[in-house]
């Protein structure tokens, strides 16, 4: 039988049932999406183990360029409690004052004459590392007293850490602290709280504040982190630092008690001291969830703990998060360019640091005087 047409241009018209199929399965569709949505919402927000995913996932989002958005999750007063609470947490973390105590390696030099030399450290170490969800390294710098703060090269900008790397000679080099951000497209030129380099106060925005959290390095090599006034920072003869937080370790312990006060799953970077003087750089990737979703500050802290640190704290991490070892990034940032962010600030390694200079590039200028949104 042949198909009836239409009497003005002859063409077949599609039987009813074919269109009640389509307009059917559509329904059943949308209903599907609906019953599924309406089950995950009742799961989210009226069962124990749902309740404690839906925090993950706003924490998660509050350590992003977008913490707004964790609003819809938890809602603003929730969000701002939060918010509230960890930094407050963070505070803490950083008050207890460090004793560890390091000791260096002897000096081949050194040596008694017929004692058994110990084999000789390569100056860093690279170690691939893996856990639950996430993939990345742990970097070793045997003496502590070859890293220095890496600052960028011309002012108005920050620069990639790769590109320090080069242009200083360094061998690697890991980012640093944090800085402004207007609207996720900063161009890394301002730092957050101070910048400290050969000793000195390069950059200082804390305005009226009597403290602020450091990492960093003193003259003897050892890892300095926690809360101090500026002048128990010059008192302890720190020479490279920056502002950051939370410390998760100090004096041998851990300061996170699980994954719940984790802080979300995000790429992380961190700093921490073995007590034979060897630096540990931890750098986890994530937001790629074909290679590493990311860390949570309990995993960094596990982390840093099986690898002997004594002291450890968090450094910027998110999108900033990077790893050079001879002018090659490492890992895979979670950036459209595999070469990462513009930044202020990188700690980075030298076999003779005491050549290697460091202008203060900020000289001259107040924190208001720097637009950190101008490219």
């Amino acid at each position: 039988m042949m198909p009836r047409t239409s009497p003005k241009n002859g063409k077949a018209k599609r039987p009813k049932s074919w269109r009640k199929r389509i307009i059917r399965s559509v329904l059943y569709a949308v209903t599907a999406v609906m019953l599924v949505g309406t089950l995950a919402v009742g799961y989210l927000f009226l069962t124990p183990s749902g309740n404690n995913l839906r925090y993950l996932i706003a924490d998660t989002i509050i350590t992003t360029q977008h913490r707004e958005w964790a609003k819809y999750i938890i809602g603003q007063a929730e969000l701002d409690s939060r918010v509230k609470a960890y930094q407050k947490s963070f505070d803490g973390m950083g008050e207890e004052r460090d004793n560890h105590t390091i000791k260096l390696p002897a000096a081949a030099g050194d040596q008694a004459e017929g004692s058994a030399a110990e084999v000789k450290k390569d100056l860093v170490e690279i170690e691939p590392i893996s856990g639950k969800g996430y993939s990345g390294y742990v970097m070793t710098v045997n003496d502590p007293t070859k890293i220095r703060l890496g600052l960028p090269g011309k002012p108005g900008r920050g620069e990639r850490v790769s590109s320090m790397v080069k242009r200083t000679g360094a061998i690697a080099g890991v980012n640093g602290g944090g800085f402004a951000d207007p609207n996720w497209q900063g161009n890394g030129f301002q730092p957050i709280g101070i910048v400290m380099s050969q000793g000195k106060i390069y950059y200082n925005d804390l305005g009226g504040k009597k403290s602020t959290q450091v990492v960093g390095i003193d003259k003897e090599g050892k890892l300095v982190a926690g809360r101090y006034t500026l002048k128990e920072i010059e008192d302890m003869g720190v020479q490279e630092a920056v502002t950051f937080q939370p410390r998760i370790i100090v004096n041998g312990k851990g300061l996170i008690k699980n994954a719940a006060d984790g802080w979300g799953i995000a790429p992380r970077t961190a700093m921490g001291q073995r007590a034979d003087g060897a630096i540990l750089f931890v750098v986890i990737d994530g937001r790629q969830p074909a290679h590493s979703i990311g860390a949570n500050l309990y995993d960094v802290q596990q982390i840093m703990l099986e690898h002997g640190a004594v002291i450890a704290a968090n450094l910027d991490g998110g999108s900033s998060t990077v790893l050079v070892k001879d002018g090659e990034v490492l890992n895979r940032p979670s950036t459209k360019s595999k070469e990462g962010r513009y930044l202020p600030t990188a700690f980075l390694v030298f076999e003779h640091p005491e050549q290697v200079d460091m202008p203060n590039i900020w000289e001259g200028l107040r924190p208001q005087d720097i637009d950190p949104s101008i490219w």
